[in-house]
Order: C-alpha cells, then structure tokens, then sequence
C-alpha cells in the first residue's frame, strides 16, 4: 500500500532512506517533514530506523561530493540524531534480496523497504525510484515534497 502525504501524523515508525536523511542534512525540498519526525521522536512520538547499509548511501555521497572531513562532519551529525541505525543481519538481507528479485530498484533501496516491511513502518523518501515497488510488496511509502 502507498500512499502520498506531507502531513501524516508523526506518531508509529518510520524508515528513513539515504533520499530522506540527505534532505534534511542538505535542507533540500522534504527536509521540513524529516525535522518534524526528528522532533517526534525525540519527544519519543515515534520510531525512526535507518538501514546501516542506507546510512554508508549517505556517507558515500557526502564524501564523493564533499570530501572526507564533511564526511566525518556529516558521520557525527548522524549520530546524534535519534535514528535507530539497524545493522544488514541474515533476515534482513535476505527480505532486501527478495525484494530485489521483483523489483526493479538499486539493492540498497532494497534494503530501506525491506526494513519497512520487516518494523511494519512507512518508508519515508522522495526517490522516483521506489514508485517501480509493486503494490503486492506491502511497503507503505510517504513521499517527500519533492517527488510525491
């Protein structure tokens, strides 16, 4: 089941993927809701999980286009916030690789939604490419400003 909205209640669990966690570190479009699902759960309103596997996306991309000590920076930031960093284990990687036997999005994406699945949380994100996630996956999904 998916579903576009800004203005979902923050309370329940929420998976946050490299799109969602970049946003906000960037201030880009999106980054306004991810602040408010922060908040919530540090007022304890709500759970937020993030894939370690998702959490080296962001990590990767901050230093290819930033270099290594924004990296860091960005490492320590990340700590800080209150995101449950889950580590790859042997069911979620196998529930990632399922997934990616019938979808069509990059292995790493497939580990974001499979956390979805596995927490029965709504996968926050704004990247175009979950939308090829079929409906049959069960992945409730809250879009971004700026694609949803």
């Amino acid at each position: 089941m998916q579903h576009a909205a800004n203005s979902l209640p923050q309370s329940g669990e929420y998976v946050l993927d490299s799109y969602a966690l970049l946003a906000y570190l960037e201030a880009e479009p999106g980054s306004d809701r991810v602040r408010e699902l922060l908040e919530a759960a540090k007022g304890k309103d709500c759970h937020l999980y993030m894939c370690v596997v998702n959490m080296g996306e962001v990590m990767y991309i901050v230093e290819r286009e930033r270099g290594l000590p924004k990296a860091h920076e960005t490492l320590a930031r990340i700590d800080e916030l209150p995101i449950e960093i889950v580590n790859a284990d042997r069911p979620l990687t196998l529930a990632a690789a399922h997934l990616k036997m019938d979808c069509p999005i990059a292995y790493a994406h497939c580990f974001a939604a499979a956390l979805s699945q596995l927490k029965d949380a709504t996968l926050v994100t704004g990247d175009p490419e979950f939308s090829k996630i079929k409906p049959d996956c069960d992945i409730r999904i809250e879009w971004l400003a700026k694609y949803g």
